[in-house]
C-alpha cells in the first residue's frame, strides 16, 4: 500500500499542491517518518515543482497553533529573523540587530535555530557568545519579561523530529521549514523584519503572513541575493499592515548610508560571526560596514514597532544603542540570565 508521503511525493511531481485541510496529514507524516531516503525524495519533489503560498500559509498555520508559546507581559515584540538559505555567508546579522533593537527598549523575541543550509544559525553563534540558547520555553519567557529580550530554540517550542532536521541537513538546498519557520514565533510577534533568500518569496511570505495575522511587518529581499536588508544597493520590501501588503524599494540612503560592496561581512562559521558581533556590539566597529549593515537591519526593525518616524529617525536610534553601551548591556544581561 502506498503511504501518506508517497502520495504527496507523487503529488508534487504532477504540479500539485494542497489545501489548509491536507497541511495537518502532511506534516504528521513528515515527523513520524524515519524513512530518509523518503523524506528525502519528498522534498526533492517539493522543490522542483515550487513552494507557494497556499502552502506555506498552511504549514505555518498548523505550527502556529500546535507551538509551545512564550506569554510576553510586553504590549508588543518585535522579531528580526532570516529564512535562511541565501548562500551568501555573511555573519549572523539578524542576531547582531536583536541586540541593538532591544538596548533601545523595544522589547524582541527572537525564534531561531541551528543552521541548516547556512555557515552559521542563530543558535550556534549565540552559543559562541557565551549565551545558553536551548533554555525551556517557560524560561524564555521570565527571561523575556525581565529584560525585554529572548531566544526561543525552534525545537523546544515546535515538534519536529531528529531524522527531518538530519534530512533538512544533508539536502543542501532549502526546504518549507526555511519558509515557515519565521512566520511561527512562539511568543506572537506582532512586528517582523523578516528576510529571504530569493525574490519571488517575498510576495508569497507576504501573503502568507498577511493571512496568519501581524500588525506590521516587512519581508525582504537584497538586490544582492542576501536575505537581510543590504547596503550593495536596492532591498526590495513587501510590507505587511494588517492583511493589506505593499511592495516598494528602499535604499542604503534611506539610512544616510552610501551603496557599497558587501566584502568585510563575510564569516566562515560560528566563532568568526560571534567575534564579528561582539566587535560591532562593543562599539569597536565604527563606522566599518559590519557595523553600518547590522543598524540599517536594527532600524528597520525598530521603525516597524512605531516608535520612529522614519528609518532615519531609527537609524539614530540604533547608532545610540551601540554607542550608549545598551547594547552589548543587552547581551551581557542575556549571557547572565541564561546561566542562572
Amino acid at each position: 500500500m502506498i503511504s501518506v508521503l508517497e502520495n504527496f511525493r507523487d503529488s508534487f511531481a504532477r504540479g500539485d499542491s494542497f489545501d489548509e485541510e491536507n497541511a495537518e496529514t502532511l506534516l504528521d507524516a513528515m515527523i513520524n517518518e524515519m524513512d530518509e531516503a523518503l523524506l528525502s525524495s519528498v522534498f526533492a519533489s517539493w522543490h522542483r515543482k515550487g513552494i507557494e503560498a497556499d502552502e506555506i500559509y498552511a504549514i505555518a498555520k498548523v505550527m502556529r497553533d500546535r507551538c509551545r508559546k512564550v506569554n510576553s507581559r510586553h504590549e508588543t515584540v518585535t522579531d528580526i529573523v532570516g529564512t535562511g538559505g541565501s548562500r551568501s555567508k555573511t555573519f549572523n546579522v539578524s542576531t547582531a540587530a536583536a541586540f541593538v533593537v532591544a538596548g533601545e527598549g523595544v522589547p524582541v523575541a527572537k525564534h531561531g535555530n541551528k543552521a541548516a543550509t547556512s555557515n552559521s544559525g542563530s543558535a550556534d553563534v549565540l552559543s559562541e557568545l557565551g549565551v545558553d540558547h536551548a533554555v525551556d520555553p517557560a524560561v524564555a519567557e521570565r527571561i523575556l519579561n525581565e529584560i525585554g529580550l529572548c531566544f526561543m530554540y525552534a525545537p523546544n517550542h515546535h515538534r519536529l523530529s531528529l531524522t527531518l532536521a538530519k534530512v533538512r541537513r544533508a539536502l543542501g538546498f532549502h526546504t518549507i521549514f526555511n519558509c515557515v519557520g519565521p512566520l511561527c514565533n512562539p511568543a506572537g510577534a506582532q512586528h517582523q523584519l523578516i528576510g529571504v533568500w530569493q525574490r519571488d518569496l517575498v510576495s508569497k511570505m507576504a501573503d502568507a503572513l498577511a493571512r496568519l495575522g501581524t500588525t506590521r511587518s516587512w519581508i525582504v529581499h537584497g538586490s544582492d541575493g542576501l536575505d537581510e536588508i543590504t547596503l550593495n544597493g536596492p532591498t526590495h520590501v513587501a510590507e505587511v499592515d494588517g492583511t493589506k501588503v505593499r511592495e516598494f524599494e528602499i535604499t542604503p540612503a534611506d539610512f544616510r548610508f552610501h551603496a557599497q560592496t558587501m566584502a568585510g561581512i563575510y564569516a566562515h562559521d560560528a566563532v568568526e560571526s560571534a567575534s564579528m558581533i561582539e566587535k560591532i556590539l562593543s562599539g569597536f566597529a565604527k563606522g566599518e560596514l559590519g557595523e553600518k549593515i547590522v543598524l540599517a537591519n536594527a532600524a528597520s526593525a525598530m521603525y516597524l514597532s512605531g516608535r520612529f518616524a522614519d528609518l532615519k529617525d531609527a537609524t539614530k536610534a540604533a547608532t545610540e544603542s551601540i554607542r550608549s553601551g545598551k547594547a552589548i548591556g543587552k547581551l551581557n544581561a542575556l549571557r547572565e540570565m541564561t546561566a542562572e
